[in-house]
């Protein structure tokens, strides 16, 4: 889109299609109605039953959010003239299991699903929820033949908004106020970027609470990124699924989308080169807008942090050697 116009918060008659009604496609077409996310909001479903259910629960509630409306289907025609397309469909993740265990499955499934979704909106940005994302997103890259750009996963968006909510409450601080994200895989070898984390403008070990809180300790920090790492498993140990707050994160990303803002947000694309990274789909700074999802090339990391980066690649290249891709 290079001309956009905004009514109410809602990009002037924009189309975002989600590709599974489970829980994930469920909690983003929510947060996306109530947020005016886009225009016209799409879910799609092989079971009938629960889309039309969802779509119709979803529907009922429109009067008390907005412009946006919601339709859904069975069929792949609810994703037609999408202009952003986020997939949740997919095994969940069960206790105990973690995101690379699910990679077979679900590379199997989009194996299925991309070449039909490319066919019915050949033009819209393809953004990956189902786990484990990092992986998916190679697999569809190359199974879309569309440019990094247009097919990258919501990645540490998630993670980083844990992060910066355990650092907030430690502080005191506004949320919004906390500057610091996770790189790396979305999973057990993503790390916060330290070097970078920031309270406002100070650099989080220099943070000193008007307040009189007590300042961060690098051991503290260290049990933060632990806690930032298992947030997943405590949620699907004590409800079975993470859904609202990644709902609202890929609710999110498609605004920056679709109104082209340009914001900065470690999504997951697959790098080229990057930090020494290539082919393979990591976490970093990005600029998402109109033109999609493209890493902050100027992005510093120290020295023990690129080797963290690097350890991710590692994981990441192995579990897609195992999946043959």
């Amino acid at each position: 889109m290079t001309e956009t116009m905004i009514f109410m918060g809602v990009v002037e008659n924009s189309k975002l299609a989600i590709v599974g009604a489970g829980s994930v496609g469920a909690s983003l077409a929510y947060a996306a109605l109530i947020r005016g996310s886009a225009r016209h909001v799409a879910l799609y479903d092989i079971n009938e039953a629960k889309v039309d259910a969802e779509v119709l629960d979803l529907a009922h509630g429109t009067q008390f959010t907005g412009v946006s409306d919601i339709v859904g289907s069975k069929d792949l025609i609810a994703v037609e003239g999408a202009h952003v397309v986020v997939i949740t469909a997919g095994a969940k993740q069960h206790p105990g299991q973690t995101r690379l265990d699910l990679a077979a499955t679900n590379v199997r499934l989009l194996e299925q699903l991309m070449p039909d979704l490319v066919q019915h909106a050949p033009e819209a940005f393809y953004v990956l929820v189902t786990n484990p994302c990092d992986v998916l997103t190679v697999a569809a890259h190359r199974m879309s033949e569309l440019p990094p750009h247009r097919v990258f996963s919501s990645g540490t968006v998630l993670d980083t908004s844990r992060l910066r909510r355990l650092l907030a409450d430690r502080a005191g601080i506004s949320t919004a106020s906390v500057h610091a994200y996770i790189a790396g895989e979305h999973g057990d070898t993503g790390f916060p970027v330290w070097s970078n984390a920031r309270i406002g403008s100070v650099p989080i070990l220099d943070w000193r609470s008007p307040e009189s809180v007590p300042p961060f300790a690098a051991e503290e920090l260290d049990r933060i990124a632990i806690d930032v790492r298992d947030a997943a498993y405590k949620v699907i140990k004590g409800k079975g699924a993470t859904n609202y707050a990644i709902g609202l994160a890929g609710a999110r990303i498609v605004e920056a989308l679709l109104g082209d803002e340009h914001a900065i947000m470690p999504v997951s694309t697959v790098l080229g080169g990057l930090y020494g990274v290539d082919g393979i789909a990591l976490s970093v700074p990005s600029v998402v807008s109109a033109s999609g999802a493209v890493p902050v090339t100027e992005t510093p990391f120290a020295a023990d942090e690129l080797t963290l980066l690097h350890r991710s690649a590692d994981t990441l290249a192995a579990s897609l050697r195992t999946l043959g891709l």
